[in-house]
């Protein structure tokens, strides 16, 4: 007798949870998460000059490193700046000028144009130290799919041209990668404000 009370408890209840499964309480409807991101943790921002055998000089972050563009071996002052910590690289690639600068200008200006398709809008903005003889452009280029989000240009017009772009060794979704963007949109900021040409 117990044991056929303790069983029909036992079936009760597990008839119980089994419904309860089937109507849950909430009499609101059902509506899927949003997809979720891991939460990334920012360092803090500290800076230092790079000064190197290269024609110019700027700051960079601590958390980044700097190394030779190992896939142009014919140009001896491409270089990448790599944040490890988020898997991106600005390439650096620097160019002497022969009265061709405006060729120069116009390359970078269609490279940054090529996102079109995937863009949603580019902002342009312009770069401008006369004093320190440095004169340029930036593309914030906005968009879920496009692959560099961030590219400048630098020149005196008459000696010196370089090309910074960013890029993620990740498939493009720049809504999860938003924080980092902003991110590292600064450290680039900073890069071309405290840009020297030596």
């Amino acid at each position: 007798m117990k044991r056929i009370r303790i069983i029909n408890y036992v079936v009760f209840l597990g008839s119980a949870f089994v419904l309860a499964g089937l109507f849950p309480a909430c009499s609101g409807t059902d509506t899927p998460k949003p997809r979720g991101y891991f939460r990334i943790d920012l360092p803090e921002k500290q800076y230092r000059i790079f000064d190197s055998i290269y024609p110019f000089k700027a700051e960079i972050p601590v958390y980044a490193s700097v190394m030779k563009d190992l896939n142009s071996p014919g140009e001896p002052n491409w270089i990448n700046i790599n944040f490890p910590l988020f898997r991106a690289k600005v390439h650096i690639s620097y160019k002497a000028v022969h009265s061709n600068v405006f060729e120069y200008i116009e390359d970078t200006r269609a490279l940054a144009l090529k996102h079109i398709p995937k863009a949603d809008a580019i902002h342009q903005s312009a770069v401008n130290y006369p004093e320190k003889q440095v004169y340029g452009g930036i593309f914030d280029i906005e968009g879920s799919n496009a692959a560099s989000t961030y590219q400048f240009y630098l020149t005196d017009s008459t000696r010196h041209f370089i090309r910074g772009a960013l890029y993620f060794s990740t498939t493009p979704n720049n809504d999860s990668l938003a924080p980092v963007l902003a991110f590292i949109r600064e450290d680039i900021n900073r890069f071309i404000q405290s840009f020297e040409w030596k």
